[in-house]
């Protein structure tokens, strides 16, 4: 792609409506007000339902609710689907070097954030249309009988609502990153993942004969002999049954992941002009974050969804399907089968196994998942370090612009990569591993509220990390010239 392309790329992307970056630094009560609307704008939106849907949808994406963000039967049904897909096709046409784009050139950056943002939009069409057209998302008979018009008509609504539901979500994130605090990914992850873990605990429905709440569920079998029951069942039902399966794991996530990035080696700096002014730059365990994770587990949901879609047509060389009212399921043995994410002990457990499989299927499909986790995680992790300019180049070149340098080293920006290099590379593979191996813990134990635990992971690190952002930037604050090192100004 030669420099006329990627102008007349940029002129073509400026076209498109955008978030307006603000020209000078945003106070820091200011980017808590917008953060704040943001989130209540995204509760607001998550109760709009559908206008023109049937009860007799299906929600194919039902598992992935948490980490998605989105709502069922609501104007955000996508959720941040569509902006996770976008970043992972954008990720792998730049690091397979099919798009040559250096992010470190202000040009090649407008170009990348361009494509970033129409393949967000196309997205919304890719995922949403075929939820319509197979037939999962279904418009309202009566509905069209009442309002006189055909079914295909109150279908094109229901798209349109999604559609700009999609659009919603897009621009509430760019408003986020660029006005707020953190990213509105994390924020709407944060607030779908808090949301399930509340209603875990509280909810009073009644499920199955018993009420959906841990703590409900808890004082009902009190009353309805909780000792008859206990002695009757497995130990893994009272376990799994009882919630304290669940709870015990969300627990135990929540300490592994407060663990693992407070776990940092931090590289001595100091500043060239002023005598005595030092710091220090962390390289986290988890450098490159948990949201690579969610690239992983979205290009699995679009896996299912593309199988789901195949099958729904007669088309099963991929796996047949069953659907149900609460989703739908490859038949085990099929290769979509052994590609289905694990979302709790109801997976594996086989006791607790909803679904005729042998312990052979299990053990493959675990191993499986356990592999991409893994294994993706590293490959997501290398590529969201290289295009989000968290790379040793990248990093010491800030550095080296800021006035600061490695005491010992040479000042200058090769010896500052030269003891980058020794870390951040090897750092960034190790955390993928480590975050992947976080993940399959989480999902084979489940969590409160059934966020599953690819999502409660994900909110408590994104929690954590929001909490580190407060805090520079009220250090930024106080002290204006640190922005001038962390590019805020």
């Amino acid at each position: 792609m030669n420099e006329e392309t990627k102008l007349r790329l940029v002129e073509i992307f400026r076209r498109l409506p955008v978030v307006k970056r603000p020209e000078r630094h945003v106070p820091f009560k200011h980017k808590l007000y917008w953060t704040g609307a943001v989130l209540i704008l995204y509760f607001v939106l998550a109760n709009i339902h559908l206008f023109g849907l049937s009860p007799e949808s299906i929600d194919i994406f039902e598992q992935y609710r948490a980490f998605f963000a989105g709502e069922s039967g609501t104007i955000i049904l996508l959720g941040i689907g569509p902006i996770v897909t976008g970043s992972i096709v954008l990720q792998l046409l730049v690091g397979a070097q099919v798009l040559k784009l250096d992010l470190s050139n202000p040009l090649d950056q407008a170009v990348f954030q361009g494509l970033q943002k129409t393949l967000v939009i196309i997205m919304i069409v890719v995922e949403g249309l075929p939820q319509i057209l197979g037939g999962f998302v279904r418009p309202d008979p009566e509905l069209a009988h009442l309002l006189g018009v055909s079914l295909n008509t109150i279908a094109l609504l229901l798209f349109i609502q999604i559609f700009i539901g999609g659009l919603l979500i897009l621009y509430m994130d760019e408003v986020v990153s660029k006005w707020g605090i953190g990213s509105g990914v994390g924020l709407f992850i944060i607030a779908s993942v808090s949301q399930g873990i509340v209603t875990g605990l509280l909810n009073w429905k009644i499920v199955d004969g018993l009420p959906a709440g841990i703590i409900p569920r808890w004082i009902y079998l009190a009353q309805h002999g909780l000792m008859d029951y206990i002695a009757s069942a497995s130990m893994a039902e009272v376990l799994y049954t009882l919630g304290i399966l669940a709870l015990a794991s969300t627990i135990g996530i929540f300490l592994l992941v407060v663990f693992a990035e407070s776990t940092r080696v931090e590289i001595p700096l100091a500043h060239a002009a002023v005598r005595g002014a030092r710091g220090r730059f962390p390289v986290k365990l988890i450098y490159a974050s948990v949201l690579p994770m969610i690239l992983v587990r979205a290009l699995q949901a679009n896996i299912q969804l593309f199988g789901t879609l195949l099958s729904s047509k007669g088309i099963n060389i991929f796996g047949e399907y069953v659907v149900t009212s609460t989703g739908s399921y490859p038949v085990p043995g099929s290769i979509m089968y052994y590609l289905r994410p694990i979302h709790g002990p109801t997976d594996w457990v086989p006791s607790l196994v909803l679904h005729n499989e042998t312990i052979s299927q299990i053990a493959l499909r675990v191993g499986m998942d356990a592999f991409l986790l893994i294994v993706g995680g590293i490959i997501f992790s290398i590529f969201w370090v290289e295009t989000t300019g968290m790379d040793a180049r990248t990093v010491a070149r800030r550095i080296q612009s800021s006035g600061l340098q490695i005491p010992g080293y040479r000042r200058s920006q090769a010896s500052i990569e030269k003891v980058m290099q020794r870390y951040i590379p090897k750092v960034t593979v190790l955390g993928g591993a480590i975050i992947g191996a976080l993940t399959l813990f989480a999902s084979l134990f489940g969590t409160v509220g059934a966020v599953s635990g690819t999502g409660l992971l994900l909110a408590v690190s994104i929690v954590y990390r929001l909490y580190e952002d407060i805090a520079s930037e009220q250090m930024m604050e106080m002290h204006p010239l640190l922005r001038q090192f962390f590019g805020k100004e």
